[in-house]
């Protein structure tokens, strides 16, 4: 995001954002997320559960490569992380925030991924019907030391956006 601000104006910025914003917010409503906030050009996004997080995540990375299809240039990255657990949710200035380790280690688990990766604790990756729609994908499992925890945490990671061609649902 810093080199990309460096080299557009403050105007084809927005307008970038916005496009960026538009591709990943679709998928997040469509399978019952909530935007809880944008934070530079990251979105964190709440599920009910991690089936529609998955899926979400999923149709994001189609979104994103079809995108770059269409633009002929890799002109948005996509890097998602997805974690379950328990949060604190509050009002702050009227709006709602979540709080708590999740919300940390699903920051940190998202840090581990590159362009079109989708990085997921073991948690997720547990949740009834979470394999199912993986089943199409290579998923490498892996482990990983999360900053602000003792112990390794279980990670797993699937790269590459699903085929364009392959419906959605």
């Amino acid at each position: 995001f810093t080199p990309l601000s460096e080299k557009l104006s403050a105007a084809e910025l927005v307008d970038f954002l916005n496009l960026y914003f538009s591709h990943v917010v679709k998928p997040i409503h469509a399978n019952g997320g909530v935007v809880n906030k944008f934070i530079g050009d990251a979105v964190m996004a709440v599920f009910l559960n991690p089936v529609d997080g998955m899926r979400a995540s999923l149709e994001m990375l189609k979104e994103i490569a079809r995108f770059n299809q269409e633009h002929g240039k890799r002109a948005l990255i996509l890097k998602i992380g997805l974690h379950k657990g328990a949060a604190i949710a509050v009002t702050l200035n009227e709006r709602l925030d979540y709080f708590g380790q999740s919300i940390n280690i699903a920051a940190r688990v998202q840090n581990l991924a590159d362009a079109e990766e989708i990085y997921f604790t073991r948690s997720i990756y547990d949740y009834p019907g979470v394999r199912e729609l993986l089943k199409d994908f290579v998923v490498s499992p892996g482990t990983a030391q999360l900053k602000g925890l003792q112990q390794e945490t279980q990670v797993y990671k699937v790269a590459g956006a699903p085929s364009l061609a392959a419906p959605a649902r």
